[in-house]
């Protein structure tokens, strides 16, 4: 039997909820199939970490998580603590620290459902969305001086290279070759920003030659909003900057019904690194200690990390429990309209699994 080992981040506010109720359906899942097992270890840090240490994680936390098969992680946020050190202090240290330069989100109207667009049919809202995660508009390069006086200057620089750009098109063009539609949207926005997003442009011309099965299109970002809310049928896989797909992911989730059910994964395609992945609603304070967050978004982050696995039939079998939870609107959480707490769904999950 194979075991894997699997490090847990929950990180701050719901992601102490999720996380372990991932936890419990990856259990069911393999007490139900018997070919492998999870090894669970988990890691307390984020916010309260912060506030004990003065860190969001260890200084040599990378090497405590370099030998596990991949990482399952909550959210990181706390309004005590400034965003740009939760951030920068956990999630971006390790995806930038292992690599992780492909964010991908699947979006896609789960049954059962009230999805924003009535006009449109499940079928017709079906994406994936690639971001590049290492570099762009997020790459860390900037800075402040004169703080406090009336010159004043802040800049972040979106720094991108030929090596990351071609990296992440590239991954995208095979993405898309493997879905059946073979169909992939480039997004820029080239026409205001003359020098990097040219660069990004060309790349995807020199890129696309190798992939003559796939159709291609290229649209800018602001356009591309539209296109996501008025033809949805006529996107499948999206490639887009840090920055940029960050915003359209985000409108894809809240498009296809709730932030609270999508998932993404944080990918090193090489694997020379654990990849990790995780739900993308945040940390939610509001509501946290409730029993009110939505797991399905860590359930479905949990497919994405089977499949990476290649543990292929448990994904499948996982996805069919969810679907059939979602489909139940007496399942549904306080993000879908309905009254269901976290332990429900979790409960539901895992019968659907045994």
């Amino acid at each position: 039997m194979k075991t894997y080992k699997i490090a847990t981040i929950p990180g701050d506010g719901i992601g102490k909820e999720v996380v372990p109720a991932g936890q419990e359906v990856m259990r069911a899942l393999a007490a139900s199939s018997k070919s492998f097992a999870f090894e669970f270890e988990n890691f307390g840090w984020g916010g309260d970490y912060y506030r004990a240490h003065g860190l969001m994680m260890p200084a040599d936390g990378l090497d405590a998580l370099r030998g596990r098969d991949a990482i399952l992680f909550g959210s990181a946020g706390d309004p005590h603590i400034p965003d740009h050190i939760t951030l920068w202090g956990l999630r971006l240290k390790i995806c930038q620290g292992f690599d992780q330069y492909a964010n991908v989100r699947p979006t896609r109207i789960l049954p059962g459902i009230d999805a924003p667009l009535k006009r449109c049919k499940m079928e017709d809202l079906d994406w994936v969305i690639v971001r590049e995660n290492s570099e762009g508009e997020y790459s860390g390069v900037g800075g402040r001086a004169h703080q406090g006086h009336p010159i004043e200057v802040a800049t972040d620089v979106s720094m991108m290279t030929r090596v990351g750009v071609e990296r992440i098109i590239r991954y995208a063009f095979k993405l898309a070759q493997s879905r059946p539609r073979k169909l992939l949207t480039v997004v820029t926005k080239s026409n205001a920003q003359r020098h990097a997003m040219v660069m990004w442009d060309e790349i995807a011309l020199e890129v696309s030659k190798d992939f003559p099965d796939v159709k291609w299109d290229k649209e800018l970002v602001d356009a591309a909003t539209a296109r996501m809310v008025n033809r949805p049928a006529t996107l499948d896989t999206i490639v887009a900057t840090n920055l940029h797909a960050d915003i359209l992911s985000d409108l894809a989730a809240a498009l296809a019904g709730s932030l609270g059910i999508a998932p993404t994964g944080n990918i090193d395609p090489e694997r020379r690194y654990p990849s990790m992945f995780e739900p993308i609603h945040g940390s939610a304070f509001d509501i946290m200690g409730k029993g009110l967050a939505n797991p399905v978004g860590t359930f479905w982050s949990v497919v994405m990390l089977l499949e990476h696995l290649g543990e292929f039939d448990a994904a499948k079998r996982l996805m069919a429990a969810i679907e059939a939870v979602t489909a139940n609107p007496a399942l549904h959480t306080g993000d879908l309209g309905g009254k269901a707490k976290t332990v429900d769904v979790t409960r539901a999950v895992c019968a659907a699994l045994a």
